[in-house]
């Protein structure tokens, strides 16, 4: 049995929600890898837990429902993230902070004192990633870990294994798709009940899909930062935020939804690369068509040379689904 080590940085919904599913998968993990996946830190912004004969990820879970972490007996109050990484002797980082993509702090400084200390990082953050790809590659290159990011994108969705595993023969020679479920939602809601987009947009907030803030999602920058790291990873490219053009969902009207209707399209926010051009804006779809997906899912097509075609879909964001996401790149390391 192969014990690997696990701090979590950043214990909000995503982070706490990898605890709970440790402690639900663990058992299964040992038995079908020979895994066994202990937690011995986590870092939060006032304080952390490092516990170096294990902290129990359910406990750890339900204090962060309370908001209660300083009752763990291992809490230290001012131990912040970065002081987690650096003094707790973990293999593998789970970086999970809130995305930051002007900047990329704090899991940029994270990440690059993760790698410093020798230790692998997995993340969900796609700030860093949107910023400064190139010098996050190279960091981890220099200091012989690995980086795993598959959570950035599309939550549950397995993009980045399915092309390092699956497709390593294949040029992926263009990408598009919805990346973001809140948009899909309010388009959804839009076209099939005939809401309005404010309509909408309340109605998303009311059942968590969208952020009191909502800017992020319905302006296209979380679809634009996805874009940059699909980029960045699979087409080989050096972009940035910066380099993409992006027009969001909120100049979307009931009667443009109905015109479109009418002609046999729906209009979806569609995030696409393509001889080096980034692009998020909204775009004509056929109904029939495999990109229009209802509801928050995201769905991703990518343009090979040798196997034309790949759609895949899924749920682009939950804790559990991210979780998963989260889960398969720590496996993977755990393995080589």
């Amino acid at each position: 049995m192969k014990k690997i080590r696990l701090s979590i940085i950043g214990f909000g919904v995503i982070g706490s929600g990898v605890a709970k599913v440790i402690s639900k998968k663990r058992d299964y993990i040992k038995h079908r890898h020979g895994i066994d996946l202990e937690l011995v830190g986590i870092g939060e912004r006032n304080g952390g837990i490092a516990c170096e004969e294990g902290v129990d990820p359910t406990e750890a879970y339900n204090l962060a429902k309370t908001k209660e972490m300083e009752k763990h007996p291992c809490w230290k109050e001012g131990m912040i993230g970065i002081n987690v990484i650096k003094e707790v002797n973990a293999d593998i980082v789970i970086e999970t902070t809130p995305t930051n993509i002007d900047s990329g702090e704090p899991g940029l400084s994270h990440m690059m004192t993760a790698f410093k200390n020798k230790r692998h990082v997995v993340t969900s953050n796609k700030g860093p990633l949107a910023v400064a790809y190139k010098e996050l590659i190279k960091a981890a290159e220099e200091n012989d870990v690995q980086f795993r990011f598959e959570a950035s994108v599309g939550g549950a969705m397995p993009v980045f294994n399915l092309v390092r595993e699956c497709l390593q023969a294949n040029k992926v020679l263009s990408i598009k798709g919805i990346l973001n479920g809140t948009c899909n939602y309010i388009l959804t809601r839009m076209s099939t009940e005939g809401m309005s987009y404010e309509h909408a947009l309340s109605e998303a907030q009311e059942l968590g899909i969208a952020e009191t803030n909502p800017s992020y999602d319905v302006e296209g920058m979380d679809t634009a930062c996805k874009l940059v790291i699909l980029a960045n990873e699979i087409l080989g490219m050096d972009s940035t935020y910066k380099d993409v053009e992006i027009e969001g969902i909120t100049g979307i009207t009931i009667e443009s939804l109905k015109l479109a209707s009418d002609k046999g399209y729906t209009i979806k926010l569609i995030g696409e690369v393509e001889a080096e051009k980034l692009r998020v804006a909204p775009r004509l779809v056929p109904k029939d068509h495999p990109l229009a997906v209802r509801g928050t899912l995201n769905v991703m097509s990518l343009n090979t040379d040798l196997a034309g075609e790949i759609t895949i879909t899924g749920k682009g964001a939950g804790a559990i689904e991210t979780s998963s996401s989260i889960l398969s790149d720590v496996i993977n390391i755990a393995k080589r």
